[in-house]
């Protein structure tokens, strides 16, 4: 639970509706509770009474409390379901802030289908518990406790059937909880790899048709998803057997029920109101009894997510903006590589006490073969990695000093690949300096020869490309 309460924390901001939805809930669990009682009362008006005036009262009265109850019902399920929804979006936005925030060694480490997977499949998850359970587990409470307050009242001893209930009901949910908890984690794990091998496949498509894989890569999929799916069935073995067992022993306890109070009314020790309203709230109190189980095994699914999530959540990014950070104000372009050591893993480094300089206005070029580390060179000048050894210096100070943010504006890169992000061509263009004005867009482009392309566009710069 203490993993759960880590998603708890972003109802703060909506603590306001939260509470008047609340009191919504418990007005309308209050007017459950009352229902079995104006029955009871109806029931003896008519076998015990034969008073149809009381019977009419009663009937009004049931009407007008049934429409207070919807009036109060549609009011906190639109106000929680509105809250849980704007939790979660507010959760996948501090996911993908975070993610954008981590270092490329993360991204080295992990590959993007499996991000995605915890973006989507985890976090729905997540969305569907925080959406279901809270409501669920306040109501279900104040109708448990309620009930009981009542029954207990109405009759002792039949209360004591119902309670004899309890401890099993808990054991099986705690048995069969933890075991679907692990069948949630497989079944996210096979999706994360179906979704990684997914993401491959279509980011490479090129490739992929290149070399007429296409038979080889449904292959990989199918074989990923195929086992997601048999995990799925696993899952759904053990859920299938929970629900007609707690709709089993609802039943099994609702048959003592009434053999037991029919003796009682035959007897005159109890009137039929007395035993139907004593039913109606076995009944009511029924349903809370079998959503706790319920809730239970959900909440263990949920709980698989959340520490999948929360792995990443946890990580914290390897390159950070140093406490006293130096900002310059204008970049001279003086660069010194100090006995620089580097590589992606300790086991196999790629760059080994390398050592250089290159003056302002200097043009170098890094010439050697593939897995040199020509590329390596470039993301340690621009801070992508941090050297294992040595230093890189700009006009003479250790870039790992400097403010990350004012530095990275003013030094640009330009990858080998060609990347455009969904959008226009001015967006894309103006992707390096958001706030550029006209004429140097059009400068920009011009100075890469691609203005009179952009102008032969049907919709110039504001043509649509990327994926």
């Amino acid at each position: 639970m203490k993993d759960f309460a880590k998603i708890l924390k972003y109802a703060l901001p909506y603590k306001k509706s939260l509470v008047f939805a609340f009191l919504c809930l418990l007005l309308t669990s209050m007017i459950n509770l009352v229902l079995p009682l104006i029955v009871r009362n109806m029931i003896n008006a008519v076998i015990v009474l034969k008073d149809s005036g009381a019977l009419n009262t009663l009937t009004r009265d049931l009407v007008l409390i049934i429409l207070f109850q919807a009036a109060f019902a549609v009011t906190h399920n639109y106000i929680f379901g509105f809250v849980g929804h704007r939790m979660t979006t507010d959760f996948r936005i501090e996911f993908f802030s975070h993610i954008q925030s981590l270092s490329l060694r993360f991204f080295n480490n992990r590959r993007v289908g499996e991000i995605l997977s915890r973006m989507s499949n985890d976090i729905t998850v997540i969305q569907n518990a925080l959406v279901t359970i809270p409501v669920a587990i306040l109501r279900q409470t104040i109708t448990l406790l309620g009930g009981l307050a009542i029954i207990f009242y109405l009759n002792w001893k039949l209360t004591g059937l119902i309670l004899l209930v309890l401890p099993p009901l808990m054991l099986f949910a705690r048995i069969f909880g933890k075991r679907l908890r692990g069948f949630s984690e497989k079944v996210q794990d096979k999706l994360a790899r179906a979704a990684v091998v997914l993401e491959e496949g279509i980011s490479s498509i090129k490739i992929v048709k290149s070399y007429t894989r296409e038979a080889h890569e449904q292959q990989r999929f199918q074989k990923e998803i195929e086992t997601a799916f048999e995990e799925s069935v696993r899952k759904v073995r053990i859920s299938a057997f929970f629900g007609p067992f707690i709709l089993g022993l609802t039943f099994l306890i609702s048959a003592l029920l009434v053999w037991y109070g029919g003796n009682q009314v035959m007897q005159g020790a109890t009137t039929p109101g007395e035993l139907a309203a004593f039913f109606l709230y076995a009944l009511i109190i029924a349903g809370p009894i079998g959503t706790f189980v319920r809730i239970y095994t959900q909440i263990q699914e949920a709980l698989g997510a959340v520490r999948r999530v929360y792995e990443i959540l946890d990580t914290e990014p390897l390159i950070q903006n140093p406490k006293n950070p130096i900002a310059l104000s204008r970049i001279e372009g003086r660069i010194e590589y100090e006995n620089v050591s580097f590589g992606y893993r300790e086991e196999s480094p790629v760059l080994k006490n390398v050592s250089f300089e290159i003056l302002p206005g200097e043009t170098a070029a890094l010439v050697g073969p593939t897995g040199a580390g020509k590329s390596t060179v470039i993301q340690l000048l621009h801070r992508f990695f941090d050297p294992d050894r040595g230093c890189v210096k700009l006009d003479g100070h250790d870039i790992r000093k400097l403010d990350l943010k004012n530095f990275l504006e003013q030094i640009a890169l330009v990858p080998q690949e060609t990347i455009l992000f969904g959008g226009s061509v001015r967006e894309n263009i103006l992707y390096g300096t958001l706030d550029a004005t006209e004429d140097e867009l059009i400068s920009a482009s011009s100075s890469s020869n691609a203005h009179e392309f952009i102008q032969q566009q049907d919709k110039c710069y504001d043509t649509l490309v990327g994926e």
